[in-house]
């Protein structure tokens, strides 16, 4: 199976099954001298880990990060970094008979297609476990960049018909609610939406938006490697992602000219910058110094105890329920996911910007 690498420069590769023994990736491009340690890993994949909420699946996992390799006393070698997260609390019997048919919503049919052969235990590569690997190498992206001023800060924007209000938005409470949404309120009613979905045996869809502060201008290529065409292929390679905007988004479709161009004039301090920001802080694929906006939907959990239709290997028509513990909403869960393809994609990019002058190299070369 090829593609489970991403990057150029920084770069993860994901490895593991949800029902293997473990989940893990292997971080490359890491310079050598930041203080790192599992912690600063931990606390984000606590963010994703299930069983924290009667919103996520009741499986119960630890999430333990170990690092095995690229770092010593304290401080990365410059070397590839390995890390993995064993699986503790899978129960393979739950699965045992989707091995003889093709669940709806997930990649059954199409890995039966492509390879002839699945792991039929929670989906293998499919599953939402395999984030686990980029939630950990995103901690380090988000770390590096952290140093660098830039700051990431993402929420569920919606689930379902609820809607964050912007009158209503406070970040600080974004970590405080089950559903990290920053509309105290909304988050109410979303979570009173997902009570009816879980009594009808249904789940549940939603939208993830992630604003990048202090972003550095000039990063991204103008042609095949625009910083949003990267930022879109990376976020829509997480399983559960449907659509992809940055700036207004589809709604450009819909604006005047006038109304969609962001118009520019001098800070009081003299510097160029936009009156409006409908790009989202990228114009030409390049950054351009003003915050990156961008939002991703999510599609429902497709496994579901409500009745489907579905097909045998052997042709046969069916009537299933699925099994097993399940997330009544993927949203919450994803937002860090999310936040760590978003940093690893900036973090890839800001450092291949750095050759894209004579001046840069001069500064950083000259002796």
């Amino acid at each position: 199976m090829a593609g489970s690498t991403f990057g150029n420069q920084f770069k993860i590769t994901t490895w593991g099954e949800s029902h293997g023994k473990g989940i893990g990736v292997v971080v490359d491009g890491c310079p050598a001298g930041l203080a790192l340690c599992e912690e600063d890993i931990q606390k984000n994949l606590d963010r994703r880990k299930p069983g924290q909420s009667k919103y996520s699946t009741p499986r119960k996992e630890d999430d333990a990060v170990e690092i095995l390799s690229g770092v010593f006393e304290g401080k990365t070698t410059g070397t590839p970094i390995s890390m993995i997260v064993y699986n503790k609390t899978q129960r393979s019997s739950d699965y045992g008979e989707i091995a003889d048919y093709y669940r709806p919503g997930h990649a059954d049919l199409t890995y039966d297609t492509k390879y002839g052969f699945r792991d039929y235990r929670g989906g293998g590569r499919s599953s939402g476990r395999e984030t686990i690997g980029r939630v950990a190498g995103g901690a380090i992206a988000i770390k590096i960049l952290d140093l660098l001023g830039v700051q990431l800060l993402t929420y569920t924007r919606s689930i379902g018909p609820v809607k964050t209000d912007d009158n209503n938005f406070d970040r600080s409470i974004i970590s405080q609610n089950p559903l990290y949404m920053p509309d105290a309120e909304a988050a109410q009613r979303a979570g009173a939406f997902l009570e009816e979905c879980m009594q009808h045996g249904d789940s549940s869809g939603g939208m993830i938006e992630c604003i990048v502060k202090n972003m550095i201008p000039g990063v991204g290529e103008p042609v095949f490697e625009k910083l949003n065409a990267n930022l879109g292929k990376a976020l829509l390679s997480i399983g559960a992602v449907k659509s992809f905007e940055i700036g207004d988004g589809i709604a450009v479709s819909q604006a005047l000219g006038s109304e969609n161009n962001d118009q520019y004039t001098l800070s009081s301090e003299g510097h160029k910058v936009k009156l409006t920001n409908h790009s989202g802080g990228i114009m030409g694929g390049i950054s351009d110094g003003s915050d990156i906006l961008l939002r991703v939907g999510i599609k429902p959990t497709p496994s579901i105890k409500k009745e489907q239709s579905t097909i045998t290997k052997d042709g046969r028509s069916i009537q299933i329920k699925v099994k097993g513990r399940h997330d009544p909403v993927i949203v919450p869960r994803a937002v860090v996911v999310v936040e760590s393809m978003t940093a690893i994609t900036l973090l890839d990019m800001l450092f291949a910007s750095m050759t894209s002058q004579m001046d840069h190299l001069i500064r950083f070369f000259h002796r």
